[in-house]
């Protein structure tokens, strides 16, 4: 096609620009070939001129149209450039904000710097299953295709995340990891992907760090294998991490910081278990402190170590290994914050007892001397000797930060390794899929060895990308048979060539390092030498000879050349490690216990020029030598780099490129130089290349059909579409090698499908022109007329209301007038007066308020002068006593020194010689006399010393007696000098009143006067009060009357807030209910679980044969006899299995079990409180009911009361009996004349004459009943056997009923003769006969009582008798006793006072459950006979017979009884026959037989009436048994058969039905309403089964869910194709290019399903449950289901689609809508809330359609949406999307302007509609008028063995 013909006049171009890198503008005038330049005109509508390059001639990029724009794939766009890709990007991120886009096979993900919410469980759900091309891009689209190809092609996949520093990579790896954990599950109860979700935030805290880009960078690279079975659910993982950043824990920049753990730990150090770390402040360590930024904002590092702590105990590392890994982690930073000082210039030195040291050593358990001389000394070894050499301080320090950076690597792996260890699985593996998130390609200012590695394997990883590209590419031709030439792409091996070949870089850096004397420099040289003349890739700076440059595929690097030797080398001081093996603390041991055997560098020697440190994880999977231990960085790196690119290639990859939109982390702001530098990088535009190289639109047939249809005329159309097509084509474009015809698909070069849409553009704009010109015409003129007509109109009617307002105007200015006058006078009065008043109270306050002021501030003052008196005094006091203190202590000192004095004289004295020789003259005479002395002295020595103590007590008293007296009178002086000084303030007090008391006086006589003017000014004021009065009274009766209004409209708000509480409580009832159903739900999963665990655990042990469990729902509330007794050995043998396993999930499983019990049953009975209130509401409206019913049950309640006081008495008077004879234990206590005796006389007296009472009463209440009777009905006939009918239903047995049948035969017999002798009313002969019978009846009645009597009397004699035995056996009992010795006697009395009592309560017992037995018979008895007098009042109104009739007709109402009897309506069966009841009606029934041929509800009903045998014969085991049996299978048919819809919908049916039938048969008058006489008979007699009723409604709730379930499974895959893809209406909507995604297309294939198949599978539901006898109520609400759920799937699926969101998509789904309501009009179910559930759905459509321009157009839609959440609005308005051209955008501003509106809204955030959500179900008590004893049982159903009883 030639430029000429593209571009022309109007046609848009991207040229280049220095600020936005690209810039569209408008050609001005048409190109020619040749012209030097283009006239351009941009779009702020400046005009340029852009000149053409003379070389190349190329002309500037065109734009795609702007339908084409914001498309989902970049492939999809007809011009593939690098502004196109850019621009595409800018609009999906800044205008819809969407952060991610294809690009072919890459996905695209902005980071957007905002937390988005479309990472929910619900977002999950709805991208599983579905095709990659189907749903708009995401994250989860490209893992759930991985996921797919992985079970589809068993083929292992990968998912490669890179991009930069802060794009996004680790969040967009966490969120597929998490996809497939969500979607998989795991194989056991292990949680295994709650594990692999646990390793991010461990492996967050340890590796990531915030750097300048990003606040949580990763600096390491690692790759997940997520390991699936055989069934591809998650087993375990196994990680593998690259290059970890080791120099950020000595170093970090400005504004970034450590490792985030090293924060936390700091963040943490408050909590008792770390005090043992003495940790601080984050600020207080050198290793945390150098970026200045240690605190992120937003983040809370005391709970990041939270999680992080509770992700280590997922992981199986206990709380003992955690604070190990704590106190290393701690270690390093007192490592850090040790000081090195010079001690001279070659050597360095630790000052003694550093503390930080010393708590470095205490943490590793290592010497303190140790340490501090391997970290200032290093040894070196010769062949002969070992010296060691002092370090100088730099050295050290870079010594110090080396081991640190050991040390911290070393943590890193081993935290890694256990990690893999507790994700790691027993199962088999039978794939994987593998997360590589991996560092882009990086260039800096300063690129160092760091950076090199990266971008090498970068180099590698583009270099297998642009090789699975060209694969795809290729393979996509050569299906579709298309002839292709080898594409031109980029290929950098020579980059991967220059690096690792043979004397490459890293071949010649390795060799630099084995150099004794290497340095950069010589290396350097070596590459100049090598590579610079031979490889074009390689470059040496101008200005630098340490530098070098390489052109790598994304840019040209330079890389500095100082550093590199060292970090390859990566070297540590072995005399400090050897230190740290010798610790006694074990993990730092275990870190080092591999040392020797480790590939990977122990460390780095120090260096200063680099940015980061690198480490690289060890390889486990190879065997290690000790030649291995020497390899470099750059020998590892290159090794784990290539095992890498094998697994890569052994898979299918999967490829996100993370794009970082701006540097400065803002939301939603896109930097295009930056985007445009990380595109180039990361591949994308190279995939655009090589698919624009090619044929990159790509249409099928029908697609290209449907679009361009309107570009064919109707001979051009044919029935094969593929030669239509062809013809087509060949027309429109000539040069044939823009587009080839495949298969399947046409191929266009680029561009062609944009030329295509020009020329459809065209073609539609001249047919919309000539319409629009012929509709335009028709309006104007209608409008014309329609104005002119309405003008003339108005004219008349304006100028008659214009005259009409003048003159109310005239009226109205007058009284305006007026009223002003006296108005403003009024108002003008009422100010002065206010003013004045309110001077005059302001005075009196300010007045009062000085006067107070006045008052306080002379009592502040005399209170300060006795606080300064109290003071002083105190002060001259404490000065005399320290005075007196020193002049005692002087005096002390003084005596001191003269007696020292004296005593040194003395021992002077002693000492001299001469001294000595006077005292040794006649010292032999003086002995004697001195020994005599002593003698006496000793004696007087006594006495004194006797004297001496008693003087000491003595005076000890008299000294403690004066020293009371003393403080006695100091006190007492005390006292006074405090009386004297207060006389003294007293007298000062005085003087003071006075002056105030004249004061006082002064001002109560201005007080006075002013309060005799204030009184006049009061009078004043009350007289205008009372003015004012009258007024307000006259308002008052206004006020009333607004009052009375107000009072109206308060009755009437109350009465609508009554209405809208009592619908609040409805909706807080169905959401109670909700919970409850909800509970139920995850109660029976858990049920199915443990039966899983229960079967897994049967099949790992060989030789235990396990069967179902019999575990039902509500076994903590109820217990239930075994279904099966083989199921006990199934039991019994679990046991066993489990006894050996590990127990702890099962006692996890109990408790949660327990847990939702107990939730359960406090849910059930606040839905019993809720439900009892409702019942309770609207049992107001029945009050009047029952009491109409009163009357008619006076009789009944008459007769209760006389029965339950003659009972009452009867137990009275036993009592009595029993304690008279008890009372007295003598001899002949029972003889005649005894107490008892006598007692039992006055009862059978009291007895005789209560009969005789009896009988009188009786004879005259049936004479008078007869009377009334017959009085009341022989006018009406003369023959009604109503009479005979009512005294016969009051007889009690058979013999009665014979008796009077017999005596009314005679009695006809004898009245035959005398017929015709009566008068002729027959008055005569009606009385005889009424006589007659009623003197029959109560003879008889008489003889009942008679033999009642007679068997009381017995039974009292036999009581008499027993009373009679039982005292002679005491009486021999006691004269046993007596004849025992006394402790014998009394253990016999006490065993046989115990067996009495135990006999006694026996009795009693006996007695009572007989008393609650006949209780129950006359209760039972009474219903019977209230039932039958209801009958025969009924049947009196009978037609009339003659009289004559009667003689003939008399046993018509004696057979009505024998024919109840033939049946029951109950089913009799034995106990061994109850498993074959159950297998032959439950277990192995076909609904599909039962539905077609017998009635609805047939096994219900059968087991109800079984239910009512075992009822009737009182047995509660079998009653038990059977419920238990039938719950249990029920719930095993539908675990067997529960996808099979007809199965549930036909046991649901079932099962409702035998509810009912428990309900209708309870006895319960609430259930019994709307029983016939025959049903009321057949209630249950014996057991109520109240609670069993719960347990069958619960069941029900689970069968409706699983319906639902079943309903939904079969209903998804239908309905986004039939409600959105399928086009109903043909030719509305318009089919869009498509990318390299496959899209669904949305024309009916076949297979495809459209709307008519949702119709048929909702029809063919329907009758499916209407055969079954579901009941009605219970069909609405399924239907209600079925429609909420194609309602939700259909707008989650248009929410996550832009394809769909146009103005076609809407009228569609319209149409779809009305479709399905029309279906709802067809069942007669519009009212069942179905229609209601489509109302989000059909505002979604409306929304497409409506216009989005104005600010009125918001408010409509505000106004219009109201189903529709905010998110769900702006989510359609940015997905927005024009087919045809003529179609327009949403703009940024209308959707501002609809979210400002929205933001008042309360509501939740969710974006999808919940499709899991099941409405609350409710079973409403639906009765059955079917007859029990008219069931007949079908032999095809094998129940021979039940019998009718």
């Amino acid at each position: 096609m030639a430029a000429s013909e593209l571009y022309t006049k109007r046609a848009r171009v991207w040229i280049p620009d220095a600020e936005e890198v690209w810039k569209s503008a408008e050609l001005a005038k048409d190109f020619k070939n040749g012209d030097p330049s283009l006239q351009l005109m941009l779009e702020d509508g400046t005009s340029i001129e852009h000149k053409l390059d003379p070389k190349t001639k190329n002309l500037p990029y065109l734009r795609n149209p702007d339908i084409l724009v914001g498309e989902n794939d970049l492939t999809a766009l007809s011009y593939l450039h690098e502004p196109a890709v850019l621009h595409n990007l800018k609009v999906r991120f800044i205008d819809s904000k969407l952060i991610y886009t294809y690009c072919g096979i890459v996905l695209v993900a902005i980071n957007p710097y905002e937390t988005l919410g479309i990472y929910g469980t619900d977002i999950i759900n709805a991208y599983s299953g579905q095709n990659m091309g189907d749903m708009d891009p995401h994250i989860f689209a490209v893992a759930e295709e991985a996921y797919k190809q992985m079970a589809r092609d068993e083929r292992n996949q990968s998912i490669i995340v890179s991009g930069e520093s802060g794009a996004g990579k680790t969040v967009s790896a966490k969120y597929a990891m998490r996809y497939f954990a969500t979607v998989s599950g795991s194989t056991s109860e292990a949680n295994v992907e709650q594990k692999v979700l646990a390793s991010n935030p461990i492996m967050e805290a340890i590796g990531n760090a915030k750097t300048t880009r990003n606040d949580n960078s990763s600096r390491f690279g690692k790759y997940i294998e997520i390991g699936f079975d055989t069934r591809y659910r998650i087993i375990g993982a196994n990680m593998r991490t690259y290059l970890l950043e080791k120099s950020r824990v000595v170093f970090q920049a400005d504004e970034e910081r450590n490792y985030h753990i090293f924060y936390q730990l700091c963040a943490s150090s408050h909590l008792p278990e770390f005090k043992t770390l003495k940790l601080s402040s984050a600020n207080d360590f050198l290793y945390t402190r150098q970026g200045r930024s240690p605190v992120i904002h937003g983040v809370d590092d005391t709970k990041e170590l939270s999680a992080t702590r509770n992700a280590f105990t997922l992981l199986g590392i206990n709380e003992s290994y955690q604070m190990g890994l704590f106190q290393v982690l701690a270690a390093i930073l007192h490592l850090g914050n040790v000081e090195i000082k010079d001690k001279d210039s070659d050597s360095s030195l630790i000052p003694p007892n550093n503390r930080h040291l010393m708590a470095f050593c205490e943490l590793v358990g290592v010497t303190y001397q140790d340490m501090a001389q391997w970290l200032c000394h290093r040894k070196l070894k010769t062949a002969t000797e070992t010296y060691i050499k002092t370090l100088p301080r730099l050295q050290a320090t870079n010594a110090r930060d080396a081991l640190a950076k050991h040390i911290y690597a070393k943590l890193f792996n081993w935290i890694v390794e256990h990690v893999n260890k507790a994700l790691i699985t027993n199962i088999k593996q039978h794939s994987f899929i593998g997360v590589l998130d991996i560092y882009g390609f990086e260039t800096f200012e300063i690129n160092s060895f760091e950076q090199f590695c990266i971008n090498y394997a970068n180099e590698k990883l583009q270099q297998q990308f642009n090789m699975h590209v060209f694969k795809l590419e290729q393979e996509e031709y050569m299906k579709e048979q298309i002839p292709w030439t080898l594409i031109d792409f980029y290929d950098n091996q020579p980059c991967i060539n220059l690096i690792e070949a043979k004397m490459g870089i890293l071949d010649l850096l390795d060799e630099e390092c084995k150099m004794p004397k290497g340095s950069d420099d010589s290396w350097a040289q070596k590459l100049y030498n090598t590579h610079l003349k031979t490889c074009s890739l390689f470059e040496k700076p101008r200005m630098s000879n340490r530098a070098f440059i390489i052109q790598h595929f994304a840019d040209k690097v330079e890389y500095q050349c100082e550093g590199f030797l060292e970090k390859n080398k990566d070297t540590v001081n072995e005399d400090q490690i050897n230190v740290l093996k010798a610790s006694k603390f074990d993990l730092l041991v275990e870190l080092f216990q591999d040392e020797e055997k480790a590939t990977s560098p122990t460390g780095q020697v120090p260096g200063t020029g680099g940015r980061t440190r690198l480490s690289i994880k060890p390889d486990k999977g190879r065997g290690k030598t000790s030649k291995e231990h020497k390899k470099t960085v750059g020998c590892q790196f290159r090794n784990s780099l290539q095992m890498l690119m094998d697994t890569l290639n052994a898979t299918t990859p999967h490829y996100v490129r993370c794009i970082k939109p701006n540097d400065f982390k803002l939301a939603f702001s896109f930097d295009p130089k930056r985007a445009v530098q990380q595109l180039r990088a990361c591949g994308v535009l190279e995939t655009i290349r090589i698919s624009a190289a090619g044929f990159p639109s790509r249409w099928t047939y029908q697609e290209f059909f449907s679009r361009y249809r309107v570009l064919m005329k109707q001979k051009d159309v044919l029935s094969d579409k593929k030669l239509t097509c062809r013809n087509v084509l060949e027309k429109l474009v000539q040069d044939q090698d823009k587009y080839q015809f495949g298969k399947t698909k046409i191929f266009f070069r680029a561009g062609q499908v944009a030329y295509l849409e020009k020329l459809r553009a065209d073609k539609l704009r001249v047919a919309c022109i000539r319409i629009q010109k012929t509709i335009r015409c028709w309006l104007a003129r209608k409008k014309y007329l329609r104005t002119r007509s309405a003008a003339i109109t108005i004219q008349r009617f304006t100028r008659g209301y214009q005259a009409r307002c003048l003159a109310k105007f005239m009226r109205r200015t007058q009284a305006a007038t007026i009223i002003q006058k006296y108005q403003r006078m009024y108002m003008e009065r009422k100010r002065y007066r206010q003013k004045q008043a309110a001077a005059l109270v302001m005075q009196t306050i300010l007045r009062a308020y000085m006067a107070r002021q006045k008052y306080q501030g002379l009592l502040r003052e005399h209170n300060a002068v006795i606080i300064q008196k109290r003071v002083r005094g105190w002060l001259a006091r404490c000065w005399y006593k320290r005075c007196l203190v020193s002049l005692v202590y002087l005096q002390c000192c003084f005596r001191r020194m003269k007696a020292r004095r004296e005593l040194k004289k003395l021992k002077i004295e002693a000492r001299s010689v001469e001294h000595f020789k006077k005292l040794n003259k006649g010292m032999e005479n003086k002995i004697m006399q001195l020994q005599r002395r002593i003698d006496e002295q000793s004696k007087d020595n006594r006495s004194i010393n006797e004297k001496l103590v008693s003087l000491e007590t003595s005076s000890t008293a008299e000294r403690e007696r004066m020293r009371g007296e003393l403080s006695r009178l100091r006190g007492v002086e005390e006292d006074a000098k405090n009386k004297g000084n207060q006389v003294t303030s007293l007298l000062e007090q005085l003087e003071k009143l006075k002056k105030e008391l004249s004061s006082t006086q002064k001002e109560k006589k201005t007080i006075e006067d002013w309060a005799q003017t204030y009184r006049d000014e009061m009078e004043k004021m009350v007289s205008e009060l009372k003015d004012q009065n009258c007024s307000l009274k006259k308002e008052k009766d206004d006020l009333n009357r607004l009052i009375q209004e107000q009072s109206q409209q308060m009755t009437e708000k109350m009465a609508r807030a009554i209405v809208e509480k009592t619908q609040q409580l409805e909706t807080d009832l169905n959401e109670e209910r909700s919970r409850y159903q909800n509970l139920l739900t995850e109660h029976l999963r858990l049920e199915e679980k443990y039966d899983d665990l229960k079967e897994a655990m049967n099949v790992s042990k060989p030789g235990h044969r396990r069967t179902d469990s019999t575990h039902s729902s509500n076994e903590s509330e109820y217990t239930y006899n075994s279904e099966y007794a083989e199921l006990e050995e199934g039991s019994r043998a679990a046991e066993d299995v489990t006894r050996g396993m590990d127990t702890s999930l099962t006692l996890k499983l109990q408790k949660r079990l327990t847990e939702l019990e107990q939730e359960k049953q406090s849910l059930r009975n606040e839905l019993e409180n809720r439900e009892d209130q409702f019942q309770r509401a609207r049992a107001r409206d029945d009050v009047e009911f029952k009491k109409a019913r009163g009357a008619e049950l006076e009789y009944e309640s008459l007769k209760r009361q006389e029965l339950e006081s003659e009972n009452k008495k009867l137990k009275h008077d036993l009592a009595e009996i029993r304690r008279s004879l008890l009372g007295n234990a003598a001899t002949g206590a029972g003889a005649p004349g005894s107490p008892a005796y006598k007692v039992v006389l006055e009862q059978l007296n009291a007895s005789c004459e209560e009969l005789e009472v009896r009988k009188e009463e009786v004879l005259i209440l049936r004479s008078q009943l007869v009377s009334q009777k017959e009085a009341m009905h022989h006018k009406e006939t003369m023959t009604e056997p109503s009479a005979y009918v009512e005294d016969v239903s009051k007889l009690k047995d058979a013999g009665e009923l014979k008796q009077a049948y017999i005596g009314l035969k005679d009695t006809n017999r004898s009245a035959a003769p005398d017929f015709h002798k009566l008068n002729e009313d027959g008055e005569l002969w009606l009385v005889n006969q009424g006589l007659k019978e009623t003197i029959r009846l109560l003879e008889h009645q008489l003889q009942a009582q008679r033999r009642g009597y007679d068997s009381e009397v017995e039974s009292l004699r036999g009581e008499l008798q027993n009373v009679k035995e039982e005292n002679n056996r005491q009486q021999q009992l006691l004269a046993q006793n007596l004849q025992l010795p006394p402790e014998a006697r009394i253990e016999a009395s006490l065993q046989h006072e115990i067996t009495r009592l135990t006999n006694e309560n026996l009795d009693l017992m006996e007695q009572l459950e007989k008393q609650d037995r006949t209780i129950r018979k006359l209760k039972k008895q009474l219903k019977v006979y209230s039932k039958r007098i209801g009958e025969m009042g009924a049947g009196q109104t009978e037609g009339q017979t003659s009289p004559g009739q009667v003689v003939d007709e008399p046993i018509h109402p004696v057979n009505i009884p024998r024919r109840e009897k033939d049946f029951q309506g109950m089913l009799e069966y034995k106990k061994e026959d109850e498993l074959k009841l159950v297998k032959n009606l439950i277990l192995e029934l076909k609904p599909r037989g039962v539905a077609v041929n017998l009635i609805p509800g047939l096994p219900a009903y059968i087991l109800f009436m079984c239910l009512r045998h075992a009822d009737y014969v009182n047995d509660d085991q079998k009653v038990r048994t059977l419920l238990t049996s039938t719950i249990n299978s029920i719930k095993k048919i539908l675990k067997k058969r529960g996808d099979d819809f007809e199965t549930v919908s036909f046991w649901l049916s079932n099962t409702c039905r035998f509810l009912h039938c428990l309900k209708q048969y309870s006895g319960d008058e609430a259930f019994m309403r709307h029983n016939t006489q025959r049903q009321n008979e057949h209630t249950l007699s014996n057991f109520d089964l109240a609670e069993y009723r719960q347990v069958i409604s619960d069941l029900a709730i689970q069968i409706y869910q699983q319906l639902i379930k079943c309903m939904e499974n079969i209903l998804q895959p239908m309905i986004v194709s039939g409600m959105l893809e399928h086009e109903t209406i043909q030719g509305v909507s318009g089919v869009k290019p498509t990318g390299l995604r496959k899209r669904t297309s949305s024309i009916a294939d076949e297979g495809t399903y459209t709307l008519d198949s949702i119709l048929r599978q909702l029809s063919a539901f329907h009758s499916t449950m209407c055969q079954h006898g579901t009941d009605p109520e219970l069909i609405k609400q399924v239907v209600k289901q079925q429609f909420y759920i194609i309602g939700a799937v259909t707008l989650n699926n248009l929410l996550l689609r832009k394809d769909m969101c146009s103005w076609s998509k809407g009228m569609q789904i319209r149409y779809n809508v009305s479709q399905l309501e029309e279906w709802l009009r067809d069942k007669g179910l519009m009212i069942c809330g179905a229609k209601e559930t489509l109302e989000p759905l059909i505002q979604a459509a409306q929304l497409l359609q409506v216009k989005k321009k104005t600010d009125e157009d918001a408010e409509a839609i505000c106004s219009m949406c109201l189903a529709l959440t905010t998110a769900q609005i702006v989510k359609v308005l940015n997905l927005y999307t024009p087919v045809n051209e003529f179609e327009e955008r949403v703009s940024v501003a209308f959707i501002r302007t609809i979210q400002t509106r929205l933001r008042d809204r309360c509501e939740s955030p969710q974006l999808l509609m919940d499709t899991k959500m099941i409405y609350p179900v409710t079973f409403p008590f639906n009765p059955s008028s079917l007859a029990l004893e008219t069931i007949q049982i079908p032999s095809s159903l094998n129940l021979s063995f039940l019998t009718r009883v």
